[in-house]
């Protein structure tokens, strides 16, 4: 099979609403000779497949018979992509005009650059990052994902601020501009099956001495929340639970005890505020979310033990102090705020 330069990829889950808007942007900007366009359908119960092949018969299609998730679906279907570059595209994402070459070009010239995203602005306040990577993703001590631009709610405008080519900890899966090769050799861990997948990724690829960056050269537009509303049962038992099985695979061996434990603490506490809210639901969820770390610890033991050899390493993209603390104690809302 003939190899592409660059492969843009979107996983779609019953998302033909989504197909329909934003396929006619990626259509538009990324027709090239040296990219390909590719659909993976994951199992999905609407007609999308009937969509594309009647409406895009140019797109190429991967079918899943089933629903693997976002970490299952990318995994099987780029192992079956033959190109040097591949594009995580989301379904639910705009692009615009020149928005592969400034990062592909950005990544040929830099032989150590595993991963690129560009900045994420969304869709419906144009003027305004988006929740999912914005300018770029961290992590605080405790594991607690934020961003340039995005502190946990609060978001801010694009002014320019973070016009800048930066080593990053983490880029979202929200659009992320990836060497095949290092995903090949790495993949999405799919115990995760959605969300924190992407984190957990660039944190093993970084330990192995490969850089992630964020390059504002390209600009994309994200709805967000458009598999699972930002509001779901399901999102946040998957973001408690991921966000543990992240800490404990990760984690150097001498922080883990002791950091586990202080999130154990935290997770409660926020559990606390959901039931003092009359949340009950949410509060049932968080403590669903660590049984099912629980069950899950000792297949992670397993994962754990082979990555031993490369996650001893300190990051400078990690923030040392608590961004929750920051946030609602300090009132440090912003990124330029924080002091790493």
């Amino acid at each position: 099979m003939e190899r592409d330069k660059v492969a843009v990829v979107i996983l779609n889950w019953n998302g033909k609403k989504f197909l329909e808007q934003f396929l006619p942007s990626v259509v538009e900007y990324s027709s090239s000779e040296n990219v390909s366009i590719w659909v993976a359908d994951n199992g999905s119960t609407d007609d999308s497949v009937d969509f594309l092949t009647g409406k895009y018969p140019q797109i190429k299609q991967i079918i899943l018979y089933k629903n693997y998730g976002f970490a299952g679906g990318y995994n099987k279907a780029l192992q079956q992509i033959n190109a040097e570059y591949f594009v995580l595209l989301n379904s639910d994402v705009e692009v615009t005009k020149n928005w592969i070459d400034p990062i592909i070009d950005y990544i040929e010239e830099n032989d150590d650059v595993a991963a690129v995203q560009p900045k994420i602005l969304a869709f419906h306040n144009k003027k305004q990052f988006e929740y999912a990577g914005a300018a770029g993703g961290f992590i605080d001590k405790f594991g607690y994902p934020f961003c340039r631009g995005r502190i946990l709610d609060q978001f801010e405008e694009d002014n320019g601020q973070y016009n800048d080519i930066i080593d990053i900890f983490w880029a979202t899966g929200a659009c992320l501009f990836i060497r095949s090769q290092d995903f090949l050799e790495n993949l999405f861990d799919e115990d995760f099956f959605a969300h924190m997948e992407e984190i957990d990724l660039c944190w093993r690829l970084k330990n192995k001495n490969r850089r992630i960056v964020y390059n504002y050269q390209s600009t994309v537009y994200h709805v967000g929340g458009g598999t699972l509303p930002k509001k779901s049962s399901n999102k946040l038992f998957l973001n408690y639970r991921n966000n543990l099985l992240l800490l404990y695979k990760n984690l150097p061996q001498k922080k883990t005890s002791k950091i586990l434990f202080q999130r154990m603490i935290l997770d409660g506490l926020s559990a606390m505020v959901y039931l003092a809210k009359f949340q009950f639901s949410y509060f049932v969820t968080v403590l669903k979310a660590h049984r099912k770390f629980y069950s899950m610890k000792q297949n992670f033991k397993a994962k754990r033990v082979d990555l031993l050899q490369f996650n001893n390493k300190s990051h400078s993209q990690i923030y040392k102090k608590s961004i929750v603390f920051d946030y609602f104690i300090r009132k440090k809302r912003n990124f330029t705020n924080i002091k790493f």
